[in-house]
């Protein structure tokens, strides 16, 4: 350890991860800690799957120990299951949850992000959002729960009130997860309940812009709506919410207020920074976007410290392409993958005594389903320009693409299998949830 470089990186996340691989091969040079609050490395992408009872939670993630293995095995990587609290950035440490202090001389934050409900924090208890292995677990519970509920009532207006769900927030997590609901409702259970008919479920989609994935063209926007209302999904666009509570969702639009009885709300809105970034607020006097997000410099390096670093869903970064003006970089996994390389190279290159790097993004498109056989396509191809398609050939796509990007070998085949059967069979086999608590 003695004479080598001390890398700190915070977050296992996509960027840290990478971070994490790139510099391990400098191992006569640094000597890497990385610090997460959890165990496992978790595949969002795929998180809605697990809230709505279509895949086990190992089948997402995998523990951090394990998938670090070869970068263990060079003898210049400690993992640490640890929350950090505090950024010391004028002396160099990190203060972690139960006090412990950590020194580096480089500094990479990849701390991700949390749910913003726009100044109201009191919503998250009637609508929790969708980050981590906790909220799809409490997702799922609810969504159990609801229909659970319903079998008991006897009153139509409260028995419909449990069986209508309300997803806020048309991105690529509030539809997939709209889709996958009204898809479970019309097929998984069907014949489960004796009292009910689940097809009599509504699910509701509301969207405060006028359009859902407002990210893709709106020729596939389009699209994907017309999925969606295939599959029984009720779209609420341009409707701004004003009230959440347990028993019904309030939002307003051109054509007036309107309340919905619900007791169940899944929260797809908006996303904030980690608190971190704050503490780097605090600390370094760094500059915080509307979101939350640190703005950083060309190289993802803080103004004035560029010992640290801040890559993933927590910068507000840009993407530096010759001969053009910059772009922002869009919070998804590929960016942040690719901020981990550009951020631990940067480091080895201050090492050497050698000029850093601006980070340049490549993108290659944006993808989403909408649920069984539906999803839209965006594709950059070199040579060709855009690629853009939607329905079944896209969600086949969309299958493929998800799997080869999953963890490892054991994943990857899980999840084949488990799809493959819920094609045939409609079925979704990870409905077990703990007791439930009374939500009525």
């Amino acid at each position: 350890m003695s004479g080598k470089t001390r890398v700190l990186v915070i977050g296992c996340g996509f960027g840290g991860i990478e971070a994490v691989r790139a510099l391990s091969r400098a191992r006569d040079e640094v000597e890497i800690t990385l610090v997460d609050r959890t165990n496992h490395h978790l595949f969002q992408p795929l998180l809605y799957q697990v809230a709505t009872a279509g895949l086990s939670a190992p089948a997402i993630s995998g523990p951090i120990r394990h998938i670090l293995r070869p970068q263990m095995r060079r003898g210049n990587l400690t993992i640490l299951q640890a929350e950090v609290k505090a950024i010391d950035a004028p002396g160099r440490r990190v203060t972690l949850h139960d006090g412990e202090q950590l020194a580096y001389d480089h500094l990479i934050v990849a701390a991700g992000a949390t749910h913003s409900y726009f100044g109201h924090d009191e919503w998250a208890a009637h609508a929790p959002g969708l980050k981590t292995l906790t909220d799809a677990f409490n997702i799922r519970q609810r969504v159990v729960n609801a229909f659970e509920q319903a079998e008991r009532c006897e009153d139509p207006a409260r028995r419909q009130a449990w069986l209508t769900f309300v997803v806020i927030g048309a991105g690529p997590t509030g539809v997939e997860m709209a889709g996958t609901l009204s898809e479970m409702a019309r097929h998984t259970l069907v014949s489960e309940f004796r009292r009910i008919d689940s097809r009599e479920a509504r699910v509701v989609l509301v969207e405060g812009s006028d359009r859902v994935l407002g990210s893709f063209v709106p020729a596939l926007s389009q699209r994907a709506a017309e999925q969606l209302q295939k599959l029984g999904v009720e779209l609420r666009t341009g409707c701004r919410v004003t009230h959440i509570d347990g028993d019904s969702v309030r939002f307003e639009s051109t054509a007036g207020t309107e309340a919905l009885p619900s007791h169940t709300v899944v929260w797809a809105a908006g996303v904030a920074g980690s608190p971190l970034g704050r503490a780097l607020a605090d600390s370094v006097g760094a500059t915080l976007d509307r979101a939350g997000r640190v703005l950083v410099q060309p190289d993802l390096s803080l103004e004035g410290h560029p010992e640290i670093s801040v890559i993933g869903d927590l910068a507000a970064a840009k993407s530096y392409t010759p001969g053009a003006e910059p772009r922002p970089v869009p919070g998804v996994s590929p960016a942040a993958k690719q901020m981990g390389r550009s951020a631990a190279a940067n480091v080895l290159r201050r090492l050497r005594g050698q000029t850093t790097q601006p980070f340049r993004y490549a993108d290659y498109g944006n993808l989403a389903t909408v649920g069984r056989k539906a999803a839209v396509v965006d594709l950059g191809v070199p040579g060709l320009g855009a690629l853009r398609f939607s329905g079944y050939f896209a969600w086949l796509f969309w299958l493929f693409a998800h799997i080869y990007f999953l963890i490892g070998f054991r994943n990857r085949l899980i999840v084949l299998i488990d799809w493959a059967w819920a094609y045939w069979t409609f079925e979704r086999n990870a409905r077990v949830v703990p007791q439930a608590q009374d939500h009525a």
